[in-house]
Order: C-alpha cells, then structure tokens, then sequence
C-alpha cells in the first residue's frame, strides 16, 4: 500500500535532499541527512561498529548486505542498460528516494519497495543505503509490491492486469476496494481484468504492443476465441485502426451464417445486428436496475445471453432477491 501521507520524518528526507541539490550538493544524496540514525558521526552498518536498532517508522541507513529482496516482487526482468545508468546517476547524486523495509531480526531486513534503486547502488559499489523501516506481514509484502509496480513501473497491460487479479485472489481484496487502493475506478480497473479472457495469442500481441489496449477491448466484443485471433492477426497484418476494428465486431465478424442450413441446402436468412448503440442503453438500464455490470451478448442467430456480475455471495443474493422479491 501507498506510504501513509503522515510519514513527516521521510518527507523531509526528501525535501533537504532537493535543497542539497539546489546548492550543489549532488554527491551527497541522502548521506548527508540521516546523520542522527547512528550513535556516533560516521558510524555505518558494515563498518564494523554495532548497527544501531533502527525503530519501524524511521529512516536510516542499512547496509546492503543485510538486505533481503522481496520474495514476493512481481517483477522478475529488469533492464540492464536502465539499471547501468540509475548506478551511474547514484554514483554522482546519490539515492534521492529511500528504498522500503522491514526488519526481520537482527542485522537482517527485507525489500519492501525499491528493488531497482537496490540493484543498481549495488552495481554503484554502495555499502549502505538510505531505507524507510515500516512494520508489514506477508500479504501487506505482496500487495504493497503490486501497488508500487502498478504506480510507479512501466508495466504494459497484461501486467497490470495480472497484477490486479494477484491483488484480489491473493490480498482478498474486493473489486470496489481494488480501485481505491490503487486510484483507479471500478469500470477501470474490470476492463483491465476483461483482457485476462482474451486467447493467449492475444494477450501476446498486447504484452508486446503488437496491437493497443483500444485493440485489445474492442476484441473482447467477440465471442468466439477463434475469431478474436483471426480479427487480431488481421489487425496486425493490415495495421487496423481501432474504430476499423470496432466496425468489424459490430458487423459480426467471424459469424459462418452459412453453417446452418434450410430445406434444399439454402442458407437460412441471417438475423438482423442488434445496433451497439442500443446493447449500449440496454446495459445501462440495466446494471441501473441490478446495481451491478450487465453485459448483453446477442448472436447472429438471434439468441444471446445476459451476464449479470456479482463481487460476493452477498452481492448474488442482493441480486438475485431483485429477480425473485418472493
């Protein structure tokens, strides 16, 4: 989870390393401001002096090889070439930013956030760091790892929507307590978990911008599996426009209307596309009357399905006291 707004010691961390910046003081970072972490002037972890017990809520330096990674980090592959040039900036600036801990025992602490900033002071030849030492347990761990990836990383869609769907299944979270813990509304944060139904093939092709997130939702119009790869792979080979791409699904693409047939083998006369502009109102009227996401899902033989979603048990009986009052 995000660092609590009332964390005053770290804010002004933060604040006298830009005023050491503004005067020039670039080299010495953070270095210069946590003085007050050790017994005496000068002491560091890893110098051979006793480590100070650094209290949780404190920032402090902490020696590099007392530090754990995150068992529990989302991200497994980082840049070399970025990592290379974050160790070149530290090598000059400093670390401007602590890393986060928490403190399993003596001399030993375990990453939090900051797993980028700890590889490359590293590779900067750093012996301490400065780190925040808050208090967590193992699912706090994991979920303020998928917070912090999801703020501040680069991540492309697919990974934020795993990261999403690890958030619900593995911090039992709610859908609703999801968005406000990562700053994302409800109809933001389900499109995203949407793409997750998507065929494999598709997913790729999004995890590797090979066609867009607007691509990607327009796609998942389809219900057939087999056609959302075909209209994929038409995307990429004709470089689609994702309004093109909307047209199609709408046209019914991939729909065999010849597949069944009538007396004398003719082709049994297709029924009519349902205007998206009307599923759209239906939908809205609704997940109105339901108080939940209602998805609409006519087929080219004039039948079709309505989907009624549901966050909990509580939530199916709410909904499912509206169908039958009785």
């Amino acid at each position: 989870m995000p660092l609590e707004k009332n964390e005053e010691k770290l804010q002004a961390a933060l604040a006298a390393a830009a005023a050491v910046k503004r005067k020039g003081g670039l080299g010495r970072g953070l270095n210069a401001l946590i003085e007050g972490s050790y017994e005496k002037k000068g002491e560091r972890p890893g110098s051979g002096d006793r480590l100070v017990s650094h209290p949780v809520n404190s920032v402090g330096f902490i020696a590099v090889e007392h530090i754990e990674t995150n068992p529990y980090q989302p991200r497994t592959h980082f840049d070399q070439q970025a990592l290379q040039e974050l160790a070149d900036s530290i090598k000059i600036q400093g670390i401007i930013q602590p890393v986060t801990l928490r403190q399993l025992g003596t001399n030993s602490y375990q990453l939090i956030s900051g797993e980028r900033r700890l590889q490359a002071s590293k590779l900067a030849g750093l012996e301490t760091i400065p780190a925040y030492i808050r208090k967590a347990d193992d699912q706090q761990m994991l979920e303020m790892a998928l917070i912090e990836n999801i703020q501040r990383e680069n991540l492309n869609a697919i990974e934020i929507a795993l990261s999403y769907q690890r958030l619900l299944s593995e911090c039992n979270l709610r859908q609703e307590d999801l968005g406000d813990r990562v700053g994302k509304n409800r109809s933001t944060v389900t499109n995203y978990l949407r793409l997750l139904k998507l065929p494999p093939d598709v997913q790729i092709g999004l995890r590797d911008a090979e066609i867009s997130m607007g691509h990607a939702r327009a796609l998942i119009g389809l219900d057939d599996p087999k056609a959302q790869v075909e209209l994929y792979r038409k995307i990429v080979a004709e470089e689609l426009s994702v309004r093109r791409v909307e047209e199609l699904v709408r046209s019914g693409f991939g729909r065999n209307t010849d597949a069944t047939k009538s007396d004398g083998g003719k082709a049994a006369p297709a029924q009519p596309v349902v205007p998206a502009a009307e599923l759209r109102r239906t939908e809205r009227h609704l997940a109105e009357r339901f108080g939940s996401r209602v998805q609409v899902r006519p087929t080219a033989k004039g039948n079709g399905e309505i989907k009624i979603a549901f966050d909990s048990i509580e939530d199916m009986q709410r909904i499912l006291h509206i169908l039958h009052p009785s």
